[in-house]
């Protein structure tokens, strides 16, 4: 029951009413509601109703008329105390309403979220801000929150209020920069945003909300109210995640868009249910461990694949609502598959009605553009120097994590994060307290994130797109290190591609292109990634970096695949890739998935799926990616004939021999050492004529008692031109 407040009339009434009645108050609880008169059982009730012609007040004697105060709507009575909550019922131009009185209820968020919000350690912040539905004190509705520490008065406005601030000003917490109202009656599926008033200006204006859990599908940018009716099953899956030896386990994620994966005949997006069927069969069938989803985060603008974020605690309506995504979820749960999505915590769009200065002033971002605006991308920076916005994102990542069961966040542009000159000339940034060019504030954001997740998520991933050479990216924050679970191999990714590149008869000048990651390979967790970002912005597709005729542009991509998979570290392919996408990617439409018409592509795919499966069925692949014993050079010297050779082993010391020949020479007796005498055969070799390969390889063969290379025993080998192959002893 709400706290009867005292209340003198005169002067302050008068202030009170035309703050009320102009929609400036900074306190309407103070004023609207019930309020004890003097010391006996005596009360008024106010009501602040614009646009009616008469109120009721519903008593335990019956239904008494309110006196009209003011024309501008304001009713009162003054009578006994009247139990609450209570209703009334009043009469406008539309008809005859009735609802409880929103101003009679007691706060909702506890004193104690309010102080950990206050302090950044609110991590279940989503389950306060927002909107909710509760049922508080006998009745049920949704309850609203949101920070704007700098505005004189926040209203929730919706189709229920005519889209009117006057109507459900909000209730302000003390000094935490909290608002909070509890609409009573309220129902699911309710569109709303927040109209504010900024203290100093007078200015008002309307915002969209920051923890919104579901949007109006573009263009419209009002957020709405939804409850969750989703029952999990995918127990078994997370069960398991929780003991999971992530470290030496197969990874092979598959990177896609949603929108533009597969579309239907018309042109149009498949909901997540549609894309959940098409795509968990595919996933299966081409062997791979996980999906990751570029961001499936509320946005606005098809064009930025998702990564300027206005809804972090939504994901997008185009493809349906939260629930159908968490059935999505659920199924790849069931089927044995992880799903990641992609993170951006580094910037945030300047739309009006988003983030960008919610308050009227700069909240979520740095005030000074040397700190909170990235030029190259037209975004605005997260403040992390805040307790509530490093709260904000905390949170968001707990979100994911706790209401859609993800299994890991790939943190987008971390190196935007790191240093405060990223991307800026000299003169445009500003040095940090210690005269340094690292955000520090960033730095303890992203340990504390991935502590928090750690400890409340066991098994959760976290992957960090990294470029720089920053130390311990992937390693324990108690050593010093960032937390992270693992980090994009950039720099193989380069090198890799550069090495490709090249016309082979040139490649002879740019072994240590190939030979280089190994200096480095252990000194994080890495993933080698072949993402989106190397197939757009005019760097071409896969297919079209390859150089030669079309015969050799097929064998290269094959042969770059080949390494990759067979090359210490996870692995990541953006969708296309694995086929041969002809063009580069265009998030407006479908792969050209009428490619696989042509045995080229095909070949591509059968090989893609192939590998998938020899992967994930061969620990010497992936067991000891992390670590230097699970990786050996045969020979890393023959750059005159562009071949390298490896070993990969796992822990119980089974090992697969890896050959690359990276021209278009068919090399015939080509001898390789190899650790063990035996019978060794071809488990895989990238030319066999099912990938449209030239269809030379190597029947079973014993190891000779002859050393070479450093090793005691050695193989002949038969070397397809543009060629991997990989061999294993029976």
């Amino acid at each position: 029951m709400t706290k009867l407040s005292k209340k003198n009339h005169g002067e302050d009434w008068n202030h009170d009413e035309i703050a009320i009645r102009e929609a400036r108050h900074h306190d309407p609880f103070a004023w609207l509601g019930q309020h004890r008169i003097g010391n006996d059982n005596q009360a008024i009730q106010r009501v602040f109703l614009p646009g009616a012609a008469q109120v009721e007040l519903q008593t335990p004697q019956g239904w008494v008329v309110m006196t009209m105060q003011h024309s501008d709507g304001i009713f009162i009575h003054n009578g006994e105390i009247l139990p609450t909550p209570y209703r009334y019922r009043w009469q406008d131009s539309l008809g005859t309403h009735e609802a409880y009185d929103p101003y009679v209820f007691s706060p909702v968020l506890g004193d104690l979220e309010v102080y950990l919000f206050s302090e950044g350690r609110l991590y279940e912040a989503y389950r306060h801000l927002g909107a909710h539905r509760r049922y508080h004190e006998g009745v049920e509705g949704v309850l609203f929150a949101v920070w704007a520490p700098n505005a004189e008065r926040v209203s929730v406005v919706g189709d229920f209020n005519h889209w009117d601030g006057r109507y459900h000003p909000m209730r302000v917490r003390g000094m935490s920069g909290l608002w909070e109202l509890f609409i009573p009656g309220l129902e699911l599926g309710e569109i709303y945003k927040f109209e504010l008033r900024h203290r100093d200006s007078g200015v008002v204006f309307v915002k969209t909300d920051p923890y919104a859990n579901a949007f109006e599908r573009r263009p419209s940018t009002a957020a709405r109210v939804v409850d969750s009716q989703h029952v999990w099953k995918d127990q078994d899956w997370m069960t398991a995640r929780t003991q999971a030896d992530w470290q030496h386990a197969p990874m092979n994620i598959y990177e896609l868009h949603l929108g533009s994966w597969q579309r239907d005949d018309k042109g149009d997006f498949l909901s997540y249910g549609e894309l959940a069927e098409r795509l968990l069969r595919y996933v299966l069938d081409m062997g791979y461990t996980h999906i990751e989803l570029m961001p499936v985060m509320e946005h606005p603008l098809d064009e930025s694949w998702g990564y300027q974020v206005s809804g972090y605690y939504a994901p997008t309506s185009r493809f349906g609502n939260p629930d159908d995504f968490r059935a999505f979820v659920d199924a790849f749960h069931q089927a044995g598959i992880g799903v990641l999505l992609d993170w951006v915590p580094g910037h945030f769009p300047k739309d009006d009605w988003g983030l960008a200065r919610f308050d009227g002033t700069a909240l979520y971002e740095y005030a000074d553009p040397r700190e909170g605006e990235h030029r190259d991308w037209g975004t605005y920076i997260f403040n992390f120097g805040r307790n509530e916005v490093r709260n904000f994102l905390l949170a968001n990542a707990c979100y994911w994590a706790d209401s859609f069961h993800i299994d890991g966040l790939r943190v987008d542009a971390v190196a935007s994060l790191l240093y405060r000159d990223y991307s800026r000339n000299e003169g445009e940034w500003i040095p940090n307290q210690y005269g340094g060019r690292e955000n520090l504030e960033a730095i303890d954001f992203l340990r504390e994130m991935n502590v928090v997740l750690n400890e409340r998520y066991p098994g959760i991933l976290t992957i960090a797109e990294e470029s720089t050479s920053w130390p311990m990216v992937s390693r324990p924050t108690y050593v010093g290190g960032l937390g992270f679970s693992m980090k994009w191999n950039m720099g193989w990714m380069n090198d890799t591609l550069s090495y490709m590149q090249q016309d082979p008869v040139y490649r002879r000048f740019h072994q240590n292109d190939l030979t280089f990651s190994q200096l480095y390979a252990y000194a994080e967790n890495f993933v080698l990634p072949l993402s989106h970002d190397e197939v757009v912005h005019g760097k071409h597709s896969l297919l079209d970096k390859m150089p030669g005729d079309t015969w050799q542009r097929f064998a290269n991509l094959r042969l770059l695949l080949s390494y990759q998979c067979a090359h210490p570290g996870k692995k990541l392919n953006f969708m296309g890739n694995e086929f041969a996408q002809g063009t580069e990617w265009n998030c407006g439409k479908a792969l050209d998935w009428d490619l696989l018409q042509t045995p080229w592509h095909q070949g591509i795919q059968w090989l893609s799926r192939d590998l998938g499966h020899l992967y994930r069925d061969l620990p010497a692949f992936y067991d000891l990616d992390f670590a230097s014993e699970g990786f050996a050079w045969v020979d890393c010297y023959d750059a005159d004939q562009s071949v390298l050779s490896f070993l990969r082993r796992d822990r119980h010391g089974a090992f697969i021999l890896a050959v690359f020949n990276f021209t278009p020479v068919l090399r015939k007796n080509y001898r390789i050492g190899v650790p063990e005498s035996g019978r060794y055969r071809e488990i895989f070799n990238s030319d066999a004529a099912a990938y449209q390969g030239s269809n030379v390889g190597n029947l079973p063969l014993f190891a000779e008692a002859r050393s070479w290379m450093g090793l005691p025993c050695s193989l002949e080998l038969t070397l397809p031109p543009l060629a991997a192959l990989f061999l294993q002893m029976d």
